[in-house]
């Protein structure tokens, strides 16, 4: 013990130089979240219910991997200050809850803060970050939601790397997922110290609405949206722009409003981290969340954030680029009237000067697939007809025809 205890005082004091794991989150994270539904009434038997649901849902079989234990499961620190689990809700232990998980062929992930306490005042890192690094690679946790409450007089860019550095050090591969929303801008200088960076503040379960508090705001789906504009050079394999996680499914929604919610994320390389209640989530919500086609577009190896393209009177136009010459286009409805498309694909030549991408239906044809009706619309060398309803998007799939 005192060794250890010298190695976490000389790990603690020394300038560090941040580096994180390597190989990690090269699509964007996949998994569920216990925050948006359950917040701090988190447990052991919620957590494996919810591993249980992955499975027996077919959502782990989607590419749904990681299962969050957000804020509230930690309940203090112990004499020589390692935290400690709940263990009237979590009798077992963390480190038996992981293999539980792993069991189910998923992974474990688990939540703190860069601050002296957590969001809901639980223990926060602050002071014991290779500490906590290390009893998380001993409990076999597989991803870190790190955020930043109770923080005055820290700074963002040496606290997350310092905490960085402690789970390179602990040995155990961690996806490290920076929850510092946004304020001093992760996406310019986050790719070497986590995986995925919040863009924003909280989302709330609204399409689009602000929801002011004391100090700080929670987004709809679509105020988060715009403020995704502009980051797209700093996501790519490995290293996410996050603008949080899905509300799919927790009733604030129309179902057309979930759908749009849902394909906005995949058309911009989001982590794709669901937040409802898997023990009792409807169809509706159960095939928005398993749709692969949609799903492939999120998880595109090339990793490229989509871009809005036109809009006008309250339909947007979104595009990205894919992998083997194809494109994921998405016609948004952000008004409340029925929009109608009619899109002459050969008279839109689209640069994106950032993939070096073309989209010239003039000199190669593409077919095309409704995502969500699963339906073949013929191909790019007609112009697109379609109708879409209220607050809900047409979510293309183009393959490229090959000579």
């Amino acid at each position: 013990m005192k060794k250890l205890l010298l190695v976490i005082f000389v790990l603690a004091t020394v300038s560090v130089s941040a580096q994180k794991f390597q190989d990690l989150a090269l699509t964007p994270p996949m998994g569920w979240n216990s925050w948006n539904k359950f917040q701090c009434n988190v447990s052991e038997i919620l957590i494996k219910e919810a591993a249980d649901e992955m499975v027996s849902t077919g959502m782990r079989d989607a590419g749904y991997q990681y299962i969050v234990i957000d804020d509230c499961w930690q309940i203090k620190r112990d004499s020589m200050g390692f935290i400690v689990a709940d263990p009237e809700r979590f009798p077992s232990g963390i480190k038996a809850l992981a293999d539980y998980v792993h069991s189910k062929g998923l992974k474990l992930g688990i939540y703190s803060c860069a601050g002296t306490k957590t969001c809901a005042g639980r223990p926060g890192g602050r002071g014991h970050e290779f500490q906590d690094a290390y009893i998380y690679a001993k409990w076999g946790v597989d991803y870190l939601k790190y955020d930043w409450c109770s923080s005055d007089g820290q700074n963002q860019k040496e606290s997350y790397r310092l905490m960085s550095q402690m789970l390179k050090e602990a040995g155990h591969p961690i996806v490290f997922s920076l929850c510092e929303w946004g304020g001093s801008k992760p996406w310019e200088w986050a790719s070497e110290v986590g995986h995925l960076w919040r863009t924003t503040g909280d989302i709330a379960n609204c399409f689009d609405c602000e929801q002011k508090h004391s100090g700080y705001s929670n987004w709809g789906v679509t105020k988060i949206l715009d403020m995704q504009i502009d980051m797209r050079q700093y996501a790519g394999p490995g290293h996410w722009n996050d603008p949080d996680m899905l509300q799919v499914g927790n009733g604030g929604m129309t179902i057309n409003e979930d759908r749009a919610h849902f394909s906005m994320w995949c058309m911009l390389a989001a982590p794709l981290m669901a937040g409802n209640d898997l023990k009792n989530m409807s169809s509706q919500t159960h095939d928005i969340l398993t749709n692969i086609d949609a799903i492939d577009i999120d998880q595109d190896t090339k990793g490229i954030q989509g871009f809005k393209y036109k809009s006008e009177e309250g339909l947007e136009i979104w595009l990205k680029p894919l992998s083997a010459g194809d494109w994921a286009v998405c016609f948004l409805n952000r008004s409340v009237d029925i929009k109608t498309i009619d899109f002459d694909w050969i008279n839109n030549k689209i640069n994106d000067e950032f993939s070096k991408r073309i989209l010239n239906a003039s000199v190669e044809t593409f077919k095309i697939k409704d995502v969500w009706t699963k339906k073949e619309l013929g191909d790019t060398q007609k112009p697109l007809k379609a109708g879409v309803l209220s607050h809900d998007v047409l979510l293309l799939r183009l393959s490229l025809v090959k000579n």
